[in-house]
């Protein structure tokens, strides 16, 4: 594994990065394979959890991390994504990117001598999907759970889809026609599915939520779909994770959200702050599982 900026990148690796995230997560402060080290991280979006559970895991592996805005360097001002690509590998050990297009990332990594991580892009969350599945591992003790994604396949789905399908776990899509999964990845997961047995349903069909070991969900409009806003929220109202929809779910159903959550819009207060809700494990979990990836790319694992 070279950089990290599609699921399909570790689809080798998946299980072992799962294993040594728990390892890291009993024992935080236990290892200092990355000492000496230091990470860049490029933000052109905001960022809570990204931002800080990268720094804090890069400490607690004895290294370092550098927070950069886009407006911190001159990619501000229009210079070539392969030009700072090649200046950075000269300065640090590896670089974190948030970037608005998936393209710029792949140009990156492309001219980089040094890992490259995805911290999100409008096409792909893999930190973010790697983090779920460890946490339904954590909660389940198992992959043999079907997992049920409701609203707006975004850039998160489609990280679920590929790591869903690598493990062997069940996942159903309810989305309204015209906010499904990207067909290429989606062609990708089905592609996995058939080596693992996972089985993959994309649906509109609300009443697909019976049955369900995780309902999960994230916002309805994502960073650069604020100018669709008012459209989202009509076409998406009906797929809000509420206590009704809870109800269709198996009793012992799990709640699971990448956050920031918008609660009347795409979930309710009674659910994320309820009993069945790991939604802050599952932030929690962000630190340990890139803890694990930093090891894979930058250390000794």
């Amino acid at each position: 594994m070279k950089h990290l900026l599609s699921v399909t990148d570790i689809q080798n690796d998946i299980l072992s990065i799962i294993k040594l995230a728990d390892k890291l997560k009993k024992d935080p402060w236990g290892y200092d394979n990355l000492n000496k080290k230091i990470l860049a991280m490029i933000f052109e979006k905001a960022s809570t959890r990204t931002r800080i559970s990268f720094e804090v895991a890069m400490l607690q592996l004895g290294g370092q991390a550098l927070y950069l805005s886009k407006t911190d360097l001159q990619l501000g001002r229009g210079e070539l994504m392969e030009d700072t690509a090649k200046v950075m590998s000269r300065y640090v050990d590896g670089v974190m990117i948030r970037a608005k297009e998936h393209h710029d990332l792949l140009e990156f990594a492309k001219n980089s001598d040094i890992p490259v991580i995805n911290g999100l892009t409008n096409l792909e969350h893999p930190c973010q999907a790697l983090t779920d599945i460890f946490t339904i591992q954590q909660c389940k003790k198992t992959f043999d759970v079907n997992l049920t994604y409701l609203g707006d396949g975004n850039n998160v789905c489609n990280s679920l889809l590929l790591a869903s399908s690598l493990v062997g776990m069940d996942m159903t899509v309810i989305s309204p026609s015209g906010y499904q999964p990207d067909e290429n990845i989606l062609a990708k997961a089905r592609e996995y599915a058939q080596n693992t047995g996972s089985q993959i349903k994309i649906t509109a069909n609300l009443q697909d939520v019976e049955g369900a070991d995780v309902i999960y969900t994230d916002v309805w409009v994502s960073m650069g779909d604020e100018r669709d806003k008012k459209q989202r929220l009509i076409d998406l109202k009906e797929y809000q994770v509420n206590s009704d929809m809870l109800k269709q779910a198996n009793n012992d159903a799990i709640i699971m959200h990448c956050l920031p959550a918008i609660r009347g819009q795409e979930i309710t207060e009674e659910v994320i702050n309820g009993d069945q809700s790991a939604v802050w494990d599952q932030a929690e979990n962000r630190l340990h599982v890139q803890k694990a990836v930093l090891c894979k790319l930058l250390g000794r694992s």
